[in-house]
């Protein structure tokens, strides 16, 4: 199994393998080509995208500055609007469904490290290797959601559809369908 095939499996992998860091060196330049492209430049930026993420639907809109790790991990459906400095840790699945609304400064990470630091770090790691360990879990975000300013989503979480979230929030478990939900951590305030 590569390593890339146990990152998107969700096992400890070596974040420092070969083609992993070819990817994410990849990623950078097609983000630097985005975040420096013209505000006009509508196809231009259009077909960086189209060669950054998994796939991106009709009508999608990424001000920039955006970040990623891979982008080929990021699905994004049609008319969803990413707003400014939006940060995403796609070391697994981050699926982002149509008409969502995400506003400036949203940070979606599918990376994740053992609590304990006894795990986490690896002192004896080759040259080659992460000095830490590294799993990921996949992150969705359903239709018609609306995620607020500021707001963190951790590693495995889902948001159902027609979902706001509250700015500020960090996401922590999945919200279920229907709801408004915020809060550090973001729960469940009433059925929308």
């Amino acid at each position: 199994m590569t390593e890339k095939e146990k990152m998107l499996s969700g096992q400890a992998y070596n974040a420092r393998d070969v083609e992993l860091m070819e990817i994410a060196n990849q990623a950078r330049i097609l983000m630097d080509e985005f975040n420096s492209s013209q505000q006009d430049e509508t196809e231009k930026k259009k077909k960086i995208l189209s060669n950054l993420l998994e796939s991106i639907g009709e009508n999608a809109w990424i001000e920039k500055p955006f970040y990623c790790d891979y982008g080929q991990n990021i699905s994004i459906g049609k008319n969803t609007f990413i707003n400014f400095n939006c940060t995403i840790l796609d070391t697994n699945k981050v699926i982002i469904g149509e008409n969502v609304l995400i506003a400036p400064n949203v940070q979606i990470y599918a990376a994740t490290h053992p609590l304990k630091a006894n795990e986490r770090i690896n002192i004896n790691h080759k040259k080659d290797e992460a000095p830490y360990l590294t799993f990921t879990k996949p992150v969705t975000i359903g239709n018609n959601a609306w995620i607020g300013g500021n707001t963190a989503i951790l590693p495995g979480v889902t948001i159902g559809e027609n979902v706001v979230i509250g700015a500020g929030s960090v996401v922590t478990k999945s919200i279920p369908d229907n709801c408004l939900a915020y809060g550090n951590p973001c729960t469940v305030v009433k059925k929308i």
